[in-house]
């Protein structure tokens, strides 16, 4: 496959019948345009975001009452508010079927297997929406959950919404520090926590960090089974039940929607640096609802009945991407574990037994799936398999083309990248356009997405800062326990004045799609040159030697030197062979200036719970200061690899 041809294109059959096509057509005749093609879609969205949004709730059938304004003070972001007189209810629209259909298809490794119906799912979320209600909860107390990717999880979220709660969950591998330093924060009114989990095969017992979290929280807590002994769990706990006792009282009946405003809180996220205790960030239901209902609607082609997977704990944001999926009719498809437990074929078993039409994973695991040696294309049938979507570190072009190589020739692979802080994506996929190697194929719908130089100017060929110039509904409501705002204000707009700066460096590329190079603090700028970290790793990290790689900065005579850690294969050593053909691949696939003055092998690199390699983290090792926030960290042991080094020394 070369460069100069695109690695997928969509056939003139698939573009008829996606459903934004039929969204730019209708767009067309209700509001005399005559836009052709996906960058006219968006130039129209960006310039006329009060028709684009009312034709999105439209197009995809919010349910709610939409008030007769659309936006006001679009010309500040930070004053800009979207829908000001609308009502609706974020969980109303999300269990928007009925019957005995599936809405949710659970596996948790080679453990656990479940299938839930709709009218299952309504039934819980019924018994617990009652319960809540019995234990005071109502709009705007917080509900905080330590649990697994799994059925029970949605259906807590669900009744949460439905009384306008709001809700906010991390994954269970979180340390007892970890958790309180988030949900202690935001003063929830009542913990739910699992019994167990599973993990790489292994039984995970929570029971201890369990009761120690409720303790210290101080409110009532529910214990749900999962894999372990939920009951004893439960008697070691302070003021808890078991989920069943919980909801044991109530019957199930018609689910209770309070319908609220556009803008009401539904979800605090939290931000998984390891500068500080985590910022908690708020999302309005509304601006989810419809950011969400937009990107898989139109941008993923979601169809009711179809299949979405997305690999996720209940700490990442896309987890609550995910659920939203339940808005278009999809079945969810989730999973809980490793995903290569027990081995590397797990999820593409999955995918093959379920029929997955969308494949959502992280660009670390399409290059473990290719380093594992692994060709899903001749060993799984993925015939129903249409989508597939990478985010959480940018994608090499290396693992475009395995994709095509080695999972599926007839995909559409959508990387995409926005995050927490809009708990959706500012550039991502589309079905009309072609998939080129190595580049996001664009911006977002009704998203004014540019890169910028440090003087605030829009380039194009060369590497700035991504921004969004006008304001977009998915913006956060606020932090929580930042009262004057200034928090995120500092976040997002100390840059720019009017301007969200997200903090990613990223370059337009020829085709009108984006490449992002990493984060903007972690770009290394050696003799004044600004350089994108992922560059290297892009070179590095396919290098069969190589497992995986870090790359920092480290102050130097007054400069800075470009430093690059690595974890090699098994049984590979760092000869200096080893490290003259890293610098020569480094050097002629990136440039001279890229080249690291030091290459050290290490046993481990430090990642975040979600999977994403701690630039920032190690950065300060090195220069011995203090690490907060460690508890972000899967293995915030391996920082202790970084202190101290003698090759750091000369």
């Amino acid at each position: 496959m070369q460069d100069n041809r695109p690695l997928w294109v969509p056939s003139e059959a698939a573009v008829a019948k996606s459903p934004i096509h039929a969204f730019m057509e209708r767009c067309n005749a209700d509001f005399g345009l005559s836009l052709s093609g996906f960058e006219d879609l968006h130039a129209w969205s960006v310039a006329e975001r009060e028709s684009f949004w009312s034709a999105v709730w439209d197009f995809c059938g919010v349910k709610g009452e939409r008030g007769a304004k659309v936006l006001v003070n679009g010309d500040r972001m930070l004053e800009a508010r979207f829908f000001p007189d609308a009502t609706l209810n974020f969980a109303e629209n999300l269990l928007s079927g009925r019957g005995e259909a599936d809405a949710i298809v659970f596996r948790g490794e080679d453990k656990a297997e479940d299938r839930w119906s709709w009218d299952r799912l309504r039934a819980l979320v019924s018994k617990l929406q009652q319960a809540f209600k019995a234990l005071g909860i109502s709009e705007g107390d917080r509900i905080a959950a330590m649990m697994p990717n799994m059925p029970e999880t949605v259906a807590a979220m669900l009744a949460a919404a439905s009384i306008g709660a709001i809700w906010s969950s991390c994954s269970p591998d979180f340390g007892e520090q970890g958790v309180l330093d988030r949900f202690g924060q935001i003063a929830p009114r009542l913990f739910i926590a699992c019994d167990a989990y599973w993990y790489s095969g292994k039984l995970q017992d929570v029971g201890a960090k369990v009761a120690t979290v409720a303790k210290s929280l101080g409110v009532p807590t529910v214990v749900v089974h999962y894999a372990g002994d939920a009951e004893a769990v439960a008697g070691k706990t302070p003021n808890a039940s078991t989920l069943e006792a919980f909801v044991a009282p109530y019957e199930a009946r018609e689910v209770e929607f309070t319908r609220l405003a556009f803008s009401h809180p539904l979800y605090i996220l939290f931000s998984s640096g390891t500068t500080g205790v985590p910022k908690c960030i708020v999302h309005s239901a509304g601006g989810t609802l419809l950011q969400h209902l937009k990107e898989q609607r139109l941008h993923c082609g979601l169809q009711s009945g179809e299949k979405l997977f997305y690999f996720t704990t209940c700490g990442w944001m896309m987890w609550n991407w995910l659920v939203s999926g339940l808005a278009s009719g999809a079945t969810l498809c989730l999973f809980d574990g490793s995903p290569f437990a027990p081995d590397g074929n797990v999820l593409f078993d999955y995918a093959e037994a379920e029929k997955f039409a969308i494949f959502g994973t992280s660009a670390k695991y399409i290059d473990a799936v290719r380093k594992g040696g692994l060709a899903p294309r001749n060993s799984h049938d993925l015939s129903s398999l249409r989508l597939m979507t990478s985010t959480g570190s940018p994608l090499s072009p290396e693992g475009f083309t395995f994709v095509y190589e080695g999972i599926k020739e007839d995909v559409q692979l959508a990387s995409i990248s926005g995050g927490t802080d809009i708990v959706s994506c500012f550039v991502l996929g589309n079905p009309l356009q072609p998939v080129w190697r190595g580049e996001i194929q664009g911006p977002g719908l009704g998203l004014a997405v540019d890169v910028w130089n440090d003087d605030g100017k829009p380039v194009r060929g060369e590497k700035g800062e991504l921004v969004c110039t006008k304001a977009f509904p998915s913006m956060p409501v606020m932090f929580w326990n930042d009262p004057d705002g200034a928090k995120y204000r500092a976040a997002y707009f100390d840059r720019f004045d009017n301007v969200w700066c997200h903090g990613d460096f990223a370059e337009w590329t020829a085709h009108g799609g984006l490449i992002i190079h990493g984060r903007s603090d972690a770009t290394l700028n050696p003799g004044g040159v600004r350089i994108g970290t992922a560059e290297i790793y892009n070179q590095v990290e396919q290098m069969e030697e190589v497992a995986e790689a870090l790359c920092i900065g480290q102050d130097w005579e007054d400069d800075v030197r470009v430093i690059l850690f690595v974890r090699l294969a098994a049984g590979v050593t760092l000869s200096e062979d080893l490290i003259k053909a890293i610098k020569t691949r480094i050097r002629v696939g990136a440039s001279p200036r890229h080249v690291p003055a030091k290459i050290i092998a290490v046993a481990d690199i430090p990642r975040t719970k979600s999977g994403k390699i701690v630039e920032l983290a190690v950065r300060e090792v090195v220069h011995n200061r203090p690490v907060k926030n460690q508890e972000a960290l899967a293995n915030p042991e391996a920082l202790r690899l970084f202190a101290g080094l003698s090759e750091l020394k000369d």
